[in-house]
């Protein structure tokens, strides 16, 4: 019972997290596909290159919101644990989207919709962080990689080592994603926010 459970969870967490919310919502509003510019993600933060900072709001709020509810739901009708199964499963459904041949975002607010949904002091810290750098650098990605890997440290001297494991996957994931961006920042040539290109 406890394994149909957990794939439950897990198929249940991807298919939330597959969903792309930045591709739909710029091919229903009339801006393209978001594809097809700047990084060619399908974030919040390439989302703002087609100059609809509305778009990219909406973007931001409904990936974060694939984990918060993945997360929620699961944790429910299932147990928390499961939730937290649930999450990780939406962040790699984000990331790894079966609907676009398995190319998809680099998982930073689907990350923060489910630590702040888990244990809201983790999301808030990690936020503030990302915040912190992103207004000192314009550097989203280094400000994401930055205030993720923080979360497990945070999760842990916060005695929530279970956040803690939870935190550190999907750090990992986001870390992975993000590869082409830290080979840019070696080379100085990471875009930063507003930039069109």
């Amino acid at each position: 019972m406890t394994a149909l459970m957990l794939i439950l969870a897990i198929f249940g967490g991807y298919l939330l997290g597959s969903i792309p919310f930045g591709v739909l919502l710029s091919r229903w509003l009339g801006t393209g596909d978001v594809r097809a510019i700047g990084s060619g993600n399908i974030g919040a933060t390439n989302v703002l290159r087609t100059g609809r900072k509305d778009l990219a709001l909406a973007t931001l709020v409904l990936d974060g919101g694939k984990s918060a509810t993945a997360y929620i739901v699961a944790s429910y009708f299932l147990t928390p644990y499961m939730g937290l199964a649930a999450a990780v499963a939406a962040l790699m459904g984000h990331c790894y989207p079966v609907w676009l041949g398995f190319k998809g975002g680099k998982g930073v607010a689907t990350f923060f919709g489910g630590a702040l949904a888990a244990f809201w002091p983790v999301g808030i810290a990690c936020a503030l962080i990302w915040l912190a750098i992103a207004l000192i650098t314009r550097i989203s990605s280094f400000a994401a990689l930055l205030a993720v890997n923080s979360a497990p440290a945070i999760a842990l001297a916060l005695n929530r080592p279970e956040i803690a494991m939870v935190c550190g996957l999907m750090a990992l994931i986001i870390t992975i994603r993000h590869w082409s961006n830290i080979l840019r920042l070696m080379r100085g040539t990471e875009p930063r926010i507003g930039d069109k290109k």
